[in-house]
């Protein structure tokens, strides 16, 4: 039925194809400090989307805890659906290596044949791990 909306939830992987990251304030051994990271992931499952362009805020509080905030953008097919859209993201991250992070798509950044997507999502990374899991709860008008 045209003009039906409904919600789907979709899972998949990614990886880092690379990042970049520097320390802004006040200096590599203090703490907390405020650093920037520039990143390259690539999706697959439910979404497929390689190359997305990523920038994180991080706040180091010790070496190895702090909290991040970012944008990123996905450029690919959302469950065969082509185009392009923007998700905000929010984390921490601990002494165990455990990196927690909830993603929800900007409103009005679908493009193509993801224009006027809406989700939430999220991803739970372990240090070492090369493919990290995520599950995205999307609605999408057909």
């Amino acid at each position: 039925m045209p003009g039906t909306t409904r919600t789907v939830t979709t899972t998949g992987h990614f990886t880092f194809a690379d990042w970049q990251e520097r320390v802004i304030a006040p200096g590599e051994d203090a703490n907390p400090r405020l650093a920037h990271a520039s990143v390259r992931n690539s999706f697959s499952g439910g979404i497929e989307a390689t190359g997305t362009s990523c920038e994180y805020s991080i706040v180091y509080v010790t070496a190895k805890t702090g909290s991040f905030s970012g944008m990123e953008l996905l450029t690919g097919r959302v469950e065969g659906r082509e185009g392009s859209f923007a998700v905000e993201e929010r984390g921490f991250f601990g002494e165990d290596g455990t990196v927690h992070c909830t993603f929800e798509v900007v409103p009005g950044s679908g493009s193509g044949e993801l224009t006027g997507l809406t989700g939430k999502g999220d991803f739970t990374a372990r240090h070492g791990e090369t493919a990290v899991a995520y599950r995205f709860a999307y609605e999408l008008t057909e």
